[in-house]
């Protein structure tokens, strides 16, 4: 029996981590992940999880000594935000090439500078090429799943790659949410023990982990982790069909919604999906063809499945809540627009920049995408590809 409750969606990734009981989280607190280590840590000083809070003196000793838990064959956890994830970059890089799973919460907010504690994905998105898988969250139920899938797909031993679990800053992470959460005894046997085959503190089989790899070696070792992360598809479509079986919910690369005969769609991610969605029921009932997809993992890009699910519209805006400049659009543009480009009769694109910084987005900004959309389609002239959502004159 699934147990209902209403959280905020820090507390729904501390309730998670309390059931999963990693060996250990290091933390150093940030707007807007502060209260995850700080809900956690009040469990582990309880007795309520067997695991080691190391507070640490900055972000790129937290991950550092996630990296050295990992490497040892421990579970490990660590949250952050913006700046702090941006103190993380090097670390990030090695715990992906060391290929450890370990569990990064990732509460969305803008980078420096000007300094700003809302939410956008800059963050993230500028860490989207570090080797980490990606899972971004709507609502604070999959911030819930997401968080508890995260350990298994980076676990799996086609995979072994470190995964960050990415929700909205103060629109998810502080936002209260009703939500069914997992009995705990179900998590424990859906996540099972983690024993990995190479670990430091295994003295029947040496290894060394984080060597020099020169010329004659680095390229096989990038290699090996662009194979992990193609691995990595199939591995999350899998386990999102165990989750199922125990929770009800299942969850695919993206979600389309109302797209079986969509002639007008907006591809997006994050919270933003659900003011989306609200603008497509509300211009379906006056009879206009209009759809959305919401992409749940930006890494690995599902490139193949976006490409046929968008094979039949005729007009789509693509909406990256991160400005990469580029001079010419945003990431998830960047992909999806190449993800398109072999479609015969690909659909006219554009790409629309919005609330950076926390610049608020409702229906009528997201009505406004689908009317241009629709003149695009009637005159057949893309115009401005690259563009700019709500900004003063």
């Amino acid at each position: 029996m699934a147990i209902r409750d209403r959280l905020s969606g820090n507390e729904a990734v501390a309730h998670a981590l309390k059931q999963i009981g990693p060996d250990v989280m290091a933390a150093f607190p940030i707007t807007p992940s502060t209260e995850i280590p700080q809900y956690f840590s009040a469990y582990a000083s309880n007795g309520e999880v067997d695991t080691e809070f190391v507070a640490v003196e900055s972000e790129h000793s937290a991950l550092s000594a996630c990296v050295g838990v990992a490497a040892s064959g421990g579970r490990a956890v660590t949250a952050t935000s913006s700046c702090g994830l941006a103190l993380m970059w090097e670390m990030l890089y090695v715990a992906s090439s060391m290929r450890l799973p370990i569990v990064l919460a990732v509460v969305n907010r803008a980078l420096t500078g000007p300094i700003n504690i809302n939410n956008d994905h800059s963050d993230s998105m500028g860490a989207r090429d570090s080797g980490w898988i990606q899972l971004y969250a709507e609502n604070n139920q999959e911030v819930y799943d997401n968080t508890i899938m995260a350990y298994r797909i980076g676990e799996h031993p086609d995979v072994k790659l470190p995964v960050m679990a990415c929700q909205d800053g103060f629109i998810t992470s502080h936002g209260i949410e009703n939500i069914e959460l997992l009995e705990s005894d179900k998590v424990t046997s859906f996540i099972g023990t983690f024993n990995p085959d190479v670990r430091l503190l295994n003295p029947k089989h040496p290894v060394s982990m984080g060597p020099y790899s020169n010329a004659s070696y680095y390229m096989e070792w990038k290699c090996q982790q662009a194979y992990a992360m193609k691995q990595a598809k199939q591995v999350i479509l899998d386990i999102s069909k165990e989750y199922a079986n125990i929770s009800g919910r299942e969850y695919g690369l993206f979600e389309e919604y109302k797209m079986e005969d969509a002639e007008r769609a907006i591809v997006i991610i994050g919270s933003s999906a659900g003011t989306a969605k609200a603008t497509v029921d509300s211009l379906r009932e006056k009879g206009e063809k209009v759809g959305l997809i919401k992409i749940r993992v930006f890494r690995p890009f599902p490139m193949d499945e976006l490409a046929k699910a968008l094979g039949h519209v005729k007009a789509v805006a693509v909406m990256d809540k991160a400005e990469s400049f580029s001079a010419c659009g945003g990431p998830l543009f960047a992909e999806t627009r190449s993800a398109c480009y072999g479609i015969p009769n690909a659909p006219k694109m554009i790409n629309y920049v919005y609330g950076l910084g926390g610049r608020d987005v409702h229906v009528g900004c997201i009505a406004h995408v689908y009317s241009d959309l629709e003149k695009i389609i009637k005159t057949g002239d893309i115009g401005e590809t690259y563009r700019h959502l709500s900004v003063r004159e």
